[in-house]
C-alpha cells in the first residue's frame, strides 16, 4: 500500500515547515494556468473516452516509457509510435509498467504517477507485478464513467487555460470548437510552432513551404512571399487565441542576412542544394525574423534551445520523433542572442522567454538576461529539469539575480494530461519551501512571502505569456 504526505517536498525544519504548509495552503486550491504543453486539443474538443490505462499513462510520456527502456522493456511492447495496442497488448504493457515500478524510485515520475493513482483514481496500492492486474481494471471502471471524460477532468482540475503546440498549417479547427462552446470554460489556446519551416537543411523543406504556402493561401516559391506566409498564419494563430510562438533548434545564435542574400540561400534550398553554412545561417536570420515579426504581432516568443534530437536513428526510424532519446547538448545565450537583444530587447511589447536544458547557463546567462532586458523572463526548468532537486536549484540561481518577477511561472510542458494537475502541485510546493527558507531566514517577511506564494501561479505566468 502507498499513501501521499501531507508534507511531501516541504521542509524537513519543522518551524520551516510550518511555514511553507501555510503558504502551500494559500496556493493548493488556485486555478492551472499552463501556458506551455503538448495535449491534443481534440481530447478536449471530441470529449472521447480514454481507452485504457497504457494508451493515457504510459504510451504518451516519454518520461514514463523510456525509463522503461532503459531497464529493457521493447517500446512496441509499451504502444509508442502511435499504434494502439489491443487489450491484451495495453494489458500486458501496464503489467510490464507495474513490475519495473522500483525504476522511478527517485524520480519526478514517480511523484507524478503516485498523485495521478491516488487523487485522480483514489487508488492506494503500490504498482507491482501483483497489483497489476487490480490497478488496470480499476483504471478501466474509472475511464468508463463520465466523470473521466478529459472536459470533466479539465474542470477538476481547476485548468483555466491549457495551450497547445501546433503545425503552422493546422486548421485549428479543435481550438475554435472549445472556443465557440459556451459550456466548457478551460481557455484552450494555440501556439505557433514554426521550428521545421525554419530548417532550409531539411529535406523535405520544399514541400513544407509549399504546404505553408497552401495554409496561407500565399505563393511561397520567394523569400518575400514565405516571410508572407509565415507571418499571416502567426496572424491566424492570434485571431485563433494563441498568445505565443515556440521555438526549438540546436543553437540560439541570431544573425541579419542581407535581403538578397536570404533570397538566393532560399531558392538553393528549394532545390535542396543549399549548403550546411548556409542552411545554419538562414536558420540564425530566421530567429531574428521571428522575433521582428513579434514586435507587430505581440505574440510572445519562447526558445528552448540545446537538444539532440533522435539520438538512437534506429529508434527514430521506427517509432518516430518524441520517443524518449531526445538528449541535452551544452548551449550559450549571451553571444547567441546580443544581436536579436541590441535591436528588439527594448522594443515595446516584446517578449522573450529563455528556456534551457542546461542549467549552467540559469545563473551564468538567462538569470543576467532577465535582470536586465524588460522583453527577457527567465523560463522554469522543464523537461528533464523539472524535478524536485533541479526546481530548487533554479530558485536560488535564477531568483538571486532577476529576482521572481522575471520569471514565466510554472510549465509543465506536458502530453500527460492526467499529471497536470500533479507537476503543478509539485512546482508550488516547491515554492512554499524556498519561500518558507526564507522567511525562515528573515530574509522575507511571511506576508511578502504569501503574496509572492500567488503571483507564482497567478500574475506572473499571466503577465510572461501575455494571458
Amino acid at each position: 500500500m502507498t499513501s501521499l504526505h501531507a508534507d511531501r517536498l516541504l521542509p524537513a525544519d519543522l518551524g520551516t515547515r510550518d511555514i511553507a504548509r501555510r503558504l502551500h495552503a494559500a496556493t493548493a486550491g488556485l486555478p492551472i494556468i499552463s501556458p506551455h504543453g503538448h495535449v491534443p486539443p481534440q481530447w478536449l474538443a471530441e470529449d472521447t473516452a480514454f481507452r485504457d490505462p497504457t494508451s493515457l499513462l504510459i504510451s504518451p510520456d516519454h518520461y514514463v516509457f523510456r525509463l522503461l527502456h532503459a531497464q529493457g522493456v521493447p517500446l512496441a511492447d509499451l504502444g509508442v509510435g502511435g499504434v494502439p495496442l489491443d487489450e491484451q497488448g495495453a494489458r500486458r504493457a501496464w503489467r510490464l509498467f507495474c513490475e519495473n515500478w522500483s525504476a522511478f524510485r527517485g524520480t519526478s515520475s514517480r511523484f507524478w504517477l503516485e498523485s495521478v493513482l491516488s487523487d485522480v483514481f483514489g487508488l492506494s496500492q503500490r504498482p507491482s507485478a501483483e497489483s497489476a492486474d487490480a490497478l488496470y481494471d480499476a483504471i478501466s471502471a474509472a475511464l468508463a464513467t463520465p466523470e473521466f471524460r478529459p472536459r470533466a477532468l479539465a474542470e477538476r482540475f481547476g485548468i483555466s487555460v491549457l495551450a497547445t503546440t501546433d503545425d503552422p498549417t493546422d486548421s485549428l479547427e479543435h481550438h475554435r470548437a472549445l472556443a465557440e462552446d459556451p459550456g466548457f470554460a478551460t481557455r484552450v489556446a494555440p501556439t505557433f510552432r514554426p521550428d521545421r519551416y525554419l530548417e532550409p537543411a531539411r529535406a523535405d523543406f520544399a514541400e513544407l513551404v509549399a504546404a505553408l504556402g497552401r495554409a496561407a493561401d500565399v505563393d511561397t516559391s520567394t523569400y518575400a512571399g514565405y516571410l508572407a506566409a509565415l507571418e499571416d498564419r502567426r496572424r491566424f494563430f492570434k485571431a485563433h487565441g494563441g498568445v505565443s510562438t515556440d521555438h526549438s533548434h540546436v543553437d540560439v545564435v541570431t544573425l541579419t542576412l542581407d535581403p538578397a542574400e536570404a533570397q538566393r540561400i532560399y531558392a538553393k534550398a528549394l532545390t535542396g542544394k543549399a549548403s550546411a553554412t548556409e542552411a545554419t545561417a538562414f536558420r540564425r536570420h530566421m530567429l531574428m525574423e521571428m522575433a521582428r515579426m513579434a514586435t507587430e504581432d505581440g505574440l510572445v516568443m519562447t526558445l528552448h534551445p540545446g537538444v539532440h534530437r533522435d539520438h538512437h536513428t534506429p529508434t527514430a526510424d521506427r517509432f518516430g520523433p518524441d520517443t524518449g532519446h531526445d538528449i541535452p547538448v551544452a548551449v550559450e545565450f549571451t553571444r547567441a542572442l546580443q544581436p536579436l537583444l541590441e535591436r528588439y530587447g527594448t522594443a515595446e511589447g516584446f517578449q522573450l522567454i529563455l528556456f534551457t536544458l542546461d542549467e549552467s547557463v540559469f545563473s551564468r546567462e538567462i538569470a543576467p538576461l532577465a535582470g536586465f532586458y524588460p522583453s527577457v523572463y527567465a523560463g522554469a526548468p522543464w523537461w528533464f529539469l523539472d524535478a524536485p532537486e533541479a526546481v530548487r536549484r533554479y530558485r536560488g540561481a535564477v531568483t538571486e539575480t532577476a529576482g521572481f518577477h522575471r520569471t514565466s511561472g510554472f510549465i509543465d510542458d506536458t502530453r500527460a494530461f492526467l499529471s497536470i494537475p500533479a507537476r503543478h502541485d509539485m512546482s508550488r510546493r516547491l515554492d512554499a519551501a524556498y519561500l518558507a527558507q526564507l522567511v525562515a531566514e528573515h530574509r522575507l517577511d511571511e506576508d511578502e512571502a504569501l503574496e509572492t506564494a500567488v503571483e507564482l501561479v497567478t500574475t506572473i505566468p499571466s503577465r510572461a505569456f501575455k494571458l
